[in-house]
C-alpha cells in the first residue's frame, strides 16, 4: 500500500511539473530561476514544518538502497552534484528532498563572481545544459565559517578547484589555492572531492596532466585527514589520459573518481538544438554515454580499486541502474532534476529498489558492476 500511494505521489508531482512548473520556468532566464530555487530552497530548510512537509511530498527510503562506503552510512545513492549549491545554502533541505548525499561547491581558495553573464542556457531539445559559471562561489574561508559545527544528516561531499583567476594559472599558484581551500573543510562533511575538470576557469584544465596532478596530490597527501577523497574527472579525455590519472591516483591517497564532469565537445551526436552558444561546457544527456564509457573503463581497469560516483544525463531509474551495473557505486544528478521535477530523487531510489529485488538481489552493493561482468 505504501510503495502504491509514493507511485500514485510521484506521479501527481510529475504531470503537474511538466504540465506546469517546467513551461512556466523554461520562459525565464536558467541562471535567474537556478538563483530563486536556491532561495527557495533554503528557506523550506529553515523551518522543521517545511522540511517535514517536504519529506511528504518527495522523500523515499528502503533498506535494500543502503550502503556503508569508506565507513560512510548511504541511505540511498542518489546525490546531488555540485555545482548546484555552490555556496553550501541547501544541506538542510536536501535530506527531505530524497538525495542520499550531496556535494556543495565547487569551493574556491578565494571568492568568485564567475565568469560573466549570460552564463547559464538549456538545450531543450537535446535535455542539456550549457554552463559557464566559472566557479562563481564565496570562497573557502566564507563557506567554512558557515558551516563549522553544523551537523550534517546525510553525507556531505565538499568539491575543491582552484580559484577562476589569472593568478592561480601558475602550476605552485594554483597548487596552494587548492590546498587553502582543502584545509579549511578539514572538520566539515564527509568526504573531499577534488575538482581537476572545470572546463570554464582561467587557465584550463592543467591538473589533468599526470606530473602536475602528482604535483598537487603530494601536497594534499601533507593534509591530515580520515575523510575519503575523490577525483572528479573530464569525460573528453583519451584513454592514455585516463590511465595517467588513475597511475597516479594509486600512489596517493585518492579513494576514487567522480564520472564526469561536463563536456566541451560541441559535435557531440547527441547534441540536437539548432542554436548552440560557443561559451561554456554541456551537462545531461550529451555526457551520459561518455560517463557510462568511462565508468565502464575504470572499473574494469581497477576492479573495485576505486570508489566510482556516476555522473552525467541520469533522468531514469534506468539511466541510474546503467550507470551502477557498469560499476558505480553511487550516482549525482543535476540536469535530470531540472528537466524531469524533483520527484526524480524519489522515483529512481523507488525503482531501484523495485529493480534490484527483480533481478535477484537482496542490497545495491551486489549490482554494482554486474553489467560488466556479463559483457566481459
Amino acid at each position: 500500500m505504501k510503495e502504491n500511494l509514493i507511485t500514485v505521489r510521484n506521479c501527481i508531482i510529475r504531470i503537474c511539473y511538466k504540465l506546469i512548473v517546467r513551461p512556466t520556468l523554461f520562459l525565464t532566464d536558467a541562471e535567474d530561476v537556478h538563483d530563486k530555487t536556491v532561495r527557495f530552497c533554503q528557506f523550506f530548510g529553515k523551518y522543521n514544518i517545511l522540511r517535514g512537509l517536504t519529506s511528504l511530498l518527495f522523500f523515499y527510503s528502503n533498506p535494500i538502497l543502503e550502503q556503508k562506503i569508506r565507513g560512510i552510512k548511504f541511505s540511498n545513492p542518489i546525490g546531488l552534484a555540485a555545482g548546484f549549491d555552490k555556496n553550501a545554502l541547501l544541506t538542510d533541505i536536501l535530506p527531505s528532498i530524497g538525495f542520499g548525499f550531496a556535494e556543495v561547491g565547487s569551493i574556491t581558495g578565494e571568492s568568485c563572481d564567475g565568469n560573466p553573464k549570460p552564463r547559464l542556457w538549456r538545450l531543450k531539445k537535446s535535455k542539456g545544459l550549457i554552463v559557464y559559471y566559472g566557479l562563481k562561489n564565496e570562497g573557502c574561508e566564507r563557506i567554512s565559517e558557515r558551516l563549522k559545527n553544523k551537523k550534517f544528516r546525510i553525507p556531505i561531499g565538499t568539491s575543491i578547484a582552484k580559484t577562476n583567476s589569472k593568478d592561480t594559472v601558475e602550476t605552485e599558484r594554483g597548487i596552494q589555492d587548492y590546498v587553502k581551500a582543502f584545509k579549511c573543510f578539514v572538520d566539515i562533511g564527509d568526504y573531499f572531492t577534488i575538482n581537476i575538470s572545470c572546463p570554464n576557469a582561467f587557465g584550463g584544465e592543467p591538473f589533468n596532466d599526470p606530473e602536475k596532478l602528482n604535483l598537487l596530490l603530494t601536497e594534499i597527501d601533507k593534509i591530515e585527514t580520515k575523510k575519503p577523497i575523490f577525483l572528479k574527472i573530464p569525460p573528453d579525455l583519451s584513454e592514455p589520459e585516463i590511465d595517467g590519472i588513475i597511475n597516479i591516483s594509486k600512489n596517493h591517497r585518492i579513494d576514487g573518481f567522480i564520472c564526469t564532469n561536463l563536456t566541451k565537445d560541441r559535435n557531440n551526436e547527441k547534441i540536437i538544438d539548432k542554436i548552440v552558444p560557443e561559451k561554456g561546457s554541456i551537462s545531461g544527456k550529451p555526457v551520459e554515454e561518455l560517463s557510462n564509457n568511462l565508468i565502464s573503463y575504470i572499473y574494469k581497469k581497477t576492479r573495485g580499486k576505486f570508489i566510482i560516483i556516476g555522473c552525467g544525463g541520469v533522468f531514469s531509474t534506468e539511466d541510474a541502474y546503467e550507470k551502477i551495473k557498469l560499476g558505480a557505486n553511487l550516482v549525482e544528478l543535476i540536469t535530470g532534476m531540472v528537466f524531469e521535477g524533483p520527484q526524480l530523487i524519489s522515483e529512481i531510489n523507488q525503482g531501484l529498489a523495485r529493480l534490484l529485488k527483480k533481478d535477484g538481489f537482496s542490497n545495491i552493493s551486489q549490482a554494482i558492476g554486474i553489467g560488466c561482468e556479463s559483457k566481459s
